[in-house]
């Protein structure tokens, strides 16, 4: 099974539960008293968001898609606005939930910088199956000129877990490639729409691979199928290269795995790679998968080899670190990175 052919059509995203992100960045929090915010931050969030921004700033056209309520969702849609990202969201009665980060610039103990941020993410509104239906209405008119689609991020309340397969098995019956990046059940439903490439990181591949939840099942039983033997969850290489691998065996055609510091692993029809930093990058992580994921997407619609794929991914992950808010990425650390991170044939 080989990827669709390269196509030249926006790339589509799709948040279902939107988010309008609020970030403070503080020289210093105390969590026990009374802080003063350097900078606050406020713009259209979740993780589809980010990736149509760092798309954008790529100079790739993009749509951005998803559920929109109330006045949280209101402010999102100016944002999308101002920051001239196409977009057409679905409307919803419920309000769009927002999130909280908060970046700690203050001085570590040895006197360099610490950059800690913590992430308060609400759990979002409650959708209709009239609402739903009404998006998978518009998805699947809007998959008619997509060029790819990138599925992405939490599910709100409403939603059943295996939606995220149902749209990628409509993007695959159009000859559309789709990347799914989620987490818990929906992604161990994910691999049965047979996207193009599956996104955890390690450790949301090991609780997609452990979860019992889906009804009676042996102890340790792999979810992709019988014979394919136990798996309690990715602790080491072996490890996430077998949980990687059973993805595919339920469907998915390739899986990239985001490593943090340690960079990627990809398991591909084409082969498996590793590719590895060579430095460390302090920041806020927060939508350094999203930047991650854009570059997976550019590397799908321009049907680039592999190792390329794998290294613009990686050098737009430890770029978007460097960046202090969500969806964007320092540039110069993008052009320092790139050529240093090493791309190798990886086994189990």
């Amino acid at each position: 099974m080989t990827s669709p052919p390269a196509v030249r059509g926006p790339i589509l995203t799709v948040t279902l539960n939107l988010a309008l992100d609020v970030t403070y960045v503080a020289d210093g929090v105390d969590w026990d008293g009374v802080n003063r915010v350097r900078t606050v931050h406020r713009r259209a969030g979740g993780k589809g968001v980010n990736v149509a921004r760092v798309l954008a700033a790529l100079g790739r056209d993009v749509l951005v898609t998803g559920l929109s309520g109330g006045p949280n969702g209101r402010a999102v849609e100016a944002d999308l606005a101002a920051a001239g990202l196409p977009a057409a969201l679905t409307p919803i009665a419920a309000e769009s939930r927002s999130t909280l980060a908060v970046c700690d610039l203050g001085p570590a103990p040895s006197g360099t910088a610490a950059r800690r941020t913590a992430l308060f993410n609400e759990p979002g509104p409650a959708v209709t199956g009239e609402e739903l239906g009404r998006f998978l209405r518009d998805y699947e008119t809007r998959l008619g000129r997509a060029g790819a689609v990138v599925i992405s991020g939490s599910l709100p309340r409403g939603v059943p877990a295996a939606f995220y397969a149902e749209l990628a098995t409509l993007a695959r019956r159009r000859g559309v490639p789709a990347i799914v990046d989620a987490d818990g059940e929906p992604l161990r439903h994910a691999p049965a729409g047979r996207p193009s490439i599956v996104k955890p990181n390690a450790e949301e591949l090991a609780r997609a691979l452990a979860a019992q939840e889906d009804g009676p099942r042996d102890p340790g039983e792999n979810p992709a199928g019988p014979g394919t033997g136990p798996v309690t969850g990715p602790r080491g290489h072996g490890e996430t290269f077998a949980g990687a691998e059973a993805l595919r065996r339920g469907g998915a055609e390739a899986v990239v795995v985001s490593l943090g510091a340690g960079g990627l692993l990809a398991v591909t029809p084409e082969g498996a790679w590793r590719a590895t930093m060579p430095y460390r990058v302090e920041g806020n992580p927060t939508g350094a998968g999203d930047a991650l994921v854009a570059g997976l997407a550019l590397g799908l619609v321009e049907d680039a080899p592999w190792p390329e794929r794998l290294r613009r991914a990686a050098a737009l992950g430890a770029a978007a670190v460097a960046a202090p808010v969500a969806g964007d990425f320092d540039r110069e650390t993008f052009q320092r990175i790139h050529p240093e991170i090493v791309v190798e044939p990886a086994r189990p």
